[in-house]
């Protein structure tokens, strides 16, 4: 015990070594919903009812099952830790599950395309579940000071912005012009292939890497459904849950649609999606630097207020963007108010996942970081309904029957829908309260006694 102390310091863990996990963490998935809809329903024929239905299935499958898959997490005790034994075995298992669904033979048609499509799509979700309730989790627990937090969130934000312009504005170009065509589907199985192998060495690098604290682990069990009824009954966690989820939500719009975007909006080859994104992923790169000063000055909370407002407008913009250039010159914004979410988002669930332990003596950061992940999760029922509403209110079906207009079809869909849901987030992170920052004892296992309200930081 009297080592204890001074063997802490050697053992923590570099924060460039956690943040390189979320490249490896952001490769698949990015690639996944990026390209699903220009991979099954535009090039295969999936109708985009079949493709909304099975969108709604899976998203309430994966917003139920992430709860339990954090809080299976924070019971786990191994000599290993509680979070790296769920990264060793889920990170292999999301890259078979990608180069799977990427790999749908073309002569699938009808009910035998929709049931491939459903069983991958629902198993990729839930093994990146796994790996993000146990990596999402470390945070908190790896780095207790915000400065600290601030510093490796910004950099695990770098790299997933690196990852996002590889697996989003360079896989349009390998897909279909390195090792495909615009019209066919090997080159989506080969960089599958190449992305699941790079995350998965990424993956195993980071949590061999991860130091976890032996105190967080040593503490009996917590139980399921005690857990959960505390977590629904904190108002922090409809309240920061639900704006987090409006931003969310309205990104996950734009990584499914940006390629369609740039086919029918811009009428642009889909290779040219690289362009603007990466733009968009750039300056989201560069303003990581200047918003983590920002956080540093103003506080967590002014500044994720600040982004949303950003965030909001570029979507505006967007709208009106009428080729490549102009797209482009919105797409800076976009990445300014992104970058500003990036920064600050899982600041703000940070704070209340640190003031839930300091109330109730128990670190379950990863069933925690799931509940929130509900919200999340469920914006895939919000993307699939807002591309069925395209065949409602446009005629656009699939690439087989396109309708008459899908220009303006993928302009509100990636602009439109967006900026409405943002729109509402900024207004209501105006009016919330999150706690303030957790002092550094407040991040030690609490003495015996009965724990005190958590203070609140006032919307100013």
């Amino acid at each position: 015990m009297s080592q204890s102390g001074t063997a802490s310091a050697p053992g923590r863990t570099p924060a460039w070594r956690y943040a390189v996990g979320m490249f490896g963490t952001s490769i698949p998935i990015n690639m996944i919903k990026g390209s699903m809809i220009l991979f099954y329903v535009d090039i295969l024929g999936l109708d985009v009812r079949a493709y909304g239905v099975v969108m709604v299935i899976y998203a309430v499958i994966d917003a139920l099952d992430n709860p339990l898959l954090g809080h299976l997490s924070d019971r786990t005790r191994s000599r290993f830790g509680r979070r790296r034994p769920w990264l060793l075995v889920g990170a292999p298992m999301l890259a078979a599950c990608m180069i799977a669904f990427f790999s749908a033979p073309a002569s699938l048609q009808g009910a035998g395309l929709v049931l491939w499509f459903a069983v991958f799509a629902i198993l990729c979700e839930a093994f990146d579940s796994m790996l993000n309730a146990n990596y999402g989790a470390l945070l908190p627990e790896l780095y207790p000071q915000e400065r600290d937090r601030a510093v490796a969130n910004g950099l695990r934000q770098g790299f997933q912005l690196v990852a996002l312009v590889i697996s989003l504005a360079v896989t349009p170009l390998l897909t279909t012009g390195v090792f495909g065509t615009e019209e066919s589907t090997r080159g989506f199985q080969t960089t599958a292939i190449i992305y699941g192998a790079v995350a998965l060495v990424v993956i195993v690098f980071m949590a061999l890497g991860a130091r976890e604290r032996p105190r967080y682990s040593t503490r009996e069990r917590p139980l399921l459904l005690p857990s959960v009824w505390s977590i629904v009954r904190n108002p922090m966690f409809w309240s920061v849950g639900l704006i987090g989820a409006c931003y969310g939500t309205a990104m996950a719009l734009v990584l499914a649609g940006i390629q369609l975007y740039v086919r029918y909006s811009l009428g642009l080859p889909v290779g040219n999606a690289l362009y603007l994104q990466g733009i968009v992923i750039l300056v989201s790169a560069g303003g990581l630097v200047l918003w983590t000063r920002v956080v540093a000055r103003r506080g967590a909370l002014w500044t994720w207020r600040l982004a949303f407002a950003v965030l909001a407008v570029s979507f505006a913009a967007l709208f009106f963007a009428t080729d490549l250039v102009t797209a482009i010159a919105a797409g800076v914004l976009v990445g300014a108010g992104w970058s500003g979410m990036l920064a600050t988002n899982d600041l703000i669930v940070a704070r209340v996942l640190d003031a839930d332990a300091a109330r109730n003596g128990e670190h379950r950061e990863g069933l925690f970081l799931s509940a929130f992940g509900f919200f999340t999760r469920l914006n895939g029922i919000v993307t699939g309904l807002a591309l069925t509403s395209l065949g409602v209110f446009f005629g656009y079906n699939s690439g087989d029957d396109p309708g008459t207009d899908p220009g303006l079809a993928f302009r509100v869909y990636l602009c439109a829908y967006p900026f409405v849901l943002t729109t509402i987030g900024a207004v209501a992170a105006r009016l919330v309260s999150v706690p303030i920052e957790t002092p550094p004892e407040a991040a030690e296992p609490p003495l015996p006694g009965p724990g005190d309200e958590s203070a609140v930081e006032r919307p100013r």
